[in-house]
Parts: structure tokens; C-alpha cells; sequence
């Protein structure tokens, strides 16, 4: 101190003086692009000519942001526990209002406004019990295995934290397939994880082939020490759905390799190719035998953001932990209490999910119809994608099987490559970014995602509605013929 003032010795926090790992996080799936979108549509909106009259957002899988129509019933009953004067009122069904004085009753002072159990309400647990159980043909699922969680990342952020530990060598690792959800690479980085990256198989519509796990791992042995293996499936960004009999092979592999398994399975419900259907990792595990279910540890994850429901703002998910070591599981019940619980809007809905309206009750009708209008209606985008980006000389798409999105390679002239590298740009970041610019369609790189060296992608969502996704499409057809033109 001179004289009373305090000498100005600049601020505490600096990106010198932050946490180095948080610098190395990267999310591509709201990275410069996106942030170029929304200072475009304030251009537009500040009345600046653009050759386009709106942004259109298909980088990210928010279904309700691109026009999906939230389901009545899930509705009806958020707004009864919001609100539960409306308990009164005979607009809304009796079955509606059952849900929701079930749940009010399992709430700290009949309010969704109280705190929960930090695993979960328990009723809800129960039920998400009980809806795993009909899903798996009878499996049995205990309530104490399950955390709800807010929205799948959180509950695979977690593991990934228990997960994680040792220095140099012992480092743990993580496997992961390339083209990945850039949450896995993020939180990796964040916890100073070592990522060991396996690649899926193009050619083969994005399949996943055990003898490249192995190579992988071995590439990885002697530098880190491997001790999970992350699956998403069905697949993001790549949309593929995996073979019953490739479940098995990875869950050999992870038993011989000693890994722990942990299986994304947001998209169960989005499943819409001909002889593609969803198995669960639980399922398969427990069908494998005792040798497998009584040693494998598994954690599966689930979430309200995706497959009809699309709510992704409630922040509502859940896991089912499998064999995990009673000491670990008071450790992780010790860690999700610290965050004192998920949100409780998010627990009531995830509990509608997992116990919609019985074909007894009155809303059933209603919710069928919406439901399988919303899976209709994407299944038949997932094909109109394919076939249109299949007609652009330099674009391949592999058929969507599920999931959200499609991920097409695309093919980038010489020159364009050279000019993205003068840039400092990544090729296809370049493209994007030019795309953004010249039509208004915000899409994600494939190097966001991770690619094979030498190869470009971009990902793009199938929700906008199918008068938009045709115009996105033709779009989309139009800018990559003209791209090409310029720069070959």
C-alpha cells in the first residue's frame, strides 16, 4: 500500500493464473459457429441485408427449438405439479391429475419447489426401476441402482470424475469412438484424463469393430492406464444403431481388457432403419451369462432431452449403475450429494417417460398419436436426408439409422484446403463457416467431432420440420456445388 492506495497489481484470475485444463476444453457443438449464428441473426435483426431471412440452427439436437411440439400429457402434468391449483379444474384429464398428486405427494411440503434425495425421488426411481425391467424382457432392475441425474451429462460426468485418477503412467484413460460427442473429449480434458480414441468404420455405415478397440488400446498400454470404455448407441454424431452381436463382442472386450463399461444410450427410442433395433447393454450383458453379469461394471445412461420427448430444457436423465463396488457407490452417493439433487421438474417428467399413460386411461389416445407422429415424422427425415445429400456429387451420407443427425463426408477441393489452412482453420470449419455465411445454415464440422485424418464431415440435425429440412437440404445442395466450382 502507497499512501492509502492499494498499488494495482492486475487481476487474481488470469488465463495464466486459471486452471489449465479448463482451457483445453472444447465443445464444438456451440463453438465459433454458433456464436457467428446468433451475432448474424442480430445482424438481421438490426434490418443489415443478408442474401437469407433467417438462421437456421441444425447444429444441436433441441427438438423444441426447431419446432417440435411438446407431448400434451407430459404438459398437463407439469403444469398441475407447478401449479396445483389447477387440480381444480376440469380442463385436464383425471389420469393427468393422478400423476401429478403422486408426484406432489413424494415432494418435501407437496412442492416441486423442495429440495429431493439427492439420489432421486424415490417413487420416481421405482419406476424408472420398473420401466427398465419391461424394456429389458424382465431383467431385474434395483431402485437403489439408479441416480437420476440432470440430463444424461451430468450423470457421465460423474462417473468419469470417480473414474479418474494417478499420475504419468497410471494416468486412467478413457476409450472413445471417433466421430464422438464432443461431451466425452470435453470432460476428459477437463479432468486431465488421458482419451484414447477408436475409430468407427465408415465403409460399414459406422460400425464399431472390436479388432480396432484392441488396436487402440494397445497403442495406448505402456503410456496411461486404460480403465473405461465409453459406447454411444444408437450413435452421435453418427447415427448408426449396433448389432445385438456387437454389444457382445464389446462387452468381451471389456471383460478381458478389464474395463469399465459405460453405455450412452439417450436414443433408444430413435431407432427408424429397417432390421435396426435397439439392445440395451444390460440386456445383453445379463443374457450373456453369470461369468459376464455377476463381474462386468456397467453404468447406462438415459435422458428426457431426446428420442420423442425432446425436452431438453428440464434437464431431466438418469443411470443404472451394474456391479459397481459397494464403496464406490457410497463415494458416488456422497459425491451427487454435494450438488443436493437434479432438478425436481426434471425428476417429475423423467417419471412420465418412464410411465406414460396406461391404454386404460384417458390420455392414451391423444399420446400415442403425438408420439408416434414425432417418430414418424423423423424416420421419414432421417431417409429424405440420406437420399438428398446422396445426390450431390462430393457429398456420401451413410443411411441414419437413428439418433438425430447425419454425418456426411464431404469432399473439399485442394485449394479450398490450402486457403482453411492459411486461415488457421480446419477445412471443414472453413466450409461451415462459408455456408453460415452465404445461406444462414449453422452446421458443425466434423473436426468438432473427431474424423479419420484426411477426411471432412460436417453434422447436421434432422428435427427442423420437413418443409425447412427441404429447403435446408436443397440449400445445403446448392452451396457445396458452387463451393466446389470456386475453389477447383
Amino acid at each position: 500500500m502507497e499512501n492509502g492506495v492499494i498499488s494495482h497489481r492486475g487481476k487474481v484470475l488470469t488465463t495464466d493464473t486459471m486452471n489449465p485444463n479448463v482451457k483445453k476444453v472444447e465443445y464444438a457443438v456451440r463453438g465459433p459457429i454458433v456464436q457467428r449464428a446468433v451475432q448474424i441473426e442480430k445482424e438481421l435483426k438490426a434490418g443489415i441485408k443478408k442474401p437469407f431471412s433467417e438462421v437456421i440452427k441444425a447444429n444441436i439436437g433441441d427438438a423444441h427449438a426447431m419446432g417440435q411440439r411438446p407431448i400434451t400429457f407430459l404438459r398437463q402434468v407439469l403444469a398441475l405439479c407447478s401449479y396445483p391449483e389447477l387440480l381444480k379444474d376440469n380442463k385436464f384429464p383425471e389420469d393427468a391429475k393422478n400423476r401429478a398428486r403422486r408426484i406432489l405427494q413424494s415432494c418435501g411440503g407437496g412442492s416441486i419447489g423442495a429440495y429431493s434425495a439427492s439420489q432421486g425421488i424415490e417413487c420416481v426411481r421405482q419406476d424408472v426401476a420398473r420401466y427398465i425391467e419391461r424394456r429389458d424382457g424382465g431383467i431385474p432392475s434395483d431402485p437403489d441402482n439408479i441416480y437420476l441425474t440432470t440430463g444424461a451429462s451430468d450423470g457421465i460426468v460423474t462417473m468419469l470424475k470417480l473414474l479418474v485418477s494417478g499420475e504419468g503412467r497410471g494416468r486412467t484413460a478413457v476409450m472413445i469412438s471417433i466421430p464422438q460427442y464432443p461431451l466425452y473429449s470435453a470432460a476428459l480434458a477437463d479432468l486431465g484424463a488421458v482419451q484414447i480414441s477408436y475409430y468407427l468404420d465408415e465403409e460399414r455405415c459406422w460400425s464399431l469393430d472390436v479388432r480396432e478397440l484392441q488396436r487402440a488400446l494397445n497403442a495406448a498400454r505402456g503410456h496411461c492406464q486404460p480403465r473405461a470404455l465409453c459406447i454411444i448407441n444408437p450413435g452421435n454424431p453418427t447415427g448408426q444403431v449396433q448389432s445385438r452381436q456387437c454389444i457382445e463382442d464389446v462387452i468381451r472386450f471389456a471383460a478381458e481388457e478389464h474395463l469399465f463399461l459405460m453405455a450412452d444410450e439417450v436414443y433408444q427410442d430413435n431407432v427408424y432403419a429397417e432390421g435396426c433395433e435397439f439392445h440395451s447393454f444390460k440386456k445383453v450383458l445379463f443374457e450373456m451369462g453369470p461369468e459376464y453379469y455377476k463381474t462386468v461394471e456397467l453404468a447406462s445412461f438415459h435422458s428426457t432431452s431426446k428420442c420423442y420427448m425432446g425436452e431438453c430444457g428440464f434437464r431431466g436423465g438418469y443411470m443404472e449403475v451394474i456391479n459397481l463396488d459397494p464403496d464406490v457407490k457410497v463415494q458416488l452417493t456422497k459425491l451427487v450429494s454435494v450438488r443436493l439433487c437434479p432438478p425436481v421438474p426434471g425428476q417429475a417428467l423423467l417419471d412420465l417417460v418412464v410411465n406414460p399413460p396406461q391404454p386404460d386411461e384417458p390420455s392414451y389416445a391423444t399420446f400415442i398419436k403425438e408420439r408416434t407422429a414425432v417418430l414418424t415424422a423423423l424416420a421419414e427425415k432421417a431417409k429424405l436426408t440420406e437420399q438428398i445429400l446422396n445426390t450431390v456429387p462430393g457429398i456420401t451420407c451413410n443411411p441414419v439409422q437413428g439418433a438425430m443427425y447425419s454425418f456426411p463426408r464431404i469432399t473439399l477441393p485442394e485449394r479450398a484446403i490450402a486457403e482453411a489452412k492459411e486461415k488457421g482453420q480446419a477445412p471443414d470449419m472453413f466450409y461451415c463457416m462459408k455456408l453460415l455465411e452465404e445461406t444462414g445454415i449453422c452446421l458443425v464440422p466434423g473436426s468438432g467431432f473427431g474424423q479419420r485424418e484426411g477426411t471432412f464431415h460436417f453434422r447436421m440435425t434432422i428435427l427442423p420440420p420437413m418443409d425447412k429440412l427441404k429447403v435446408v437440404l436443397a440449400k445445403v445442395k446448392e452451396f457445396h456445388q458452387g463451393f466446389t466450382q470456386q475453389y477447383s
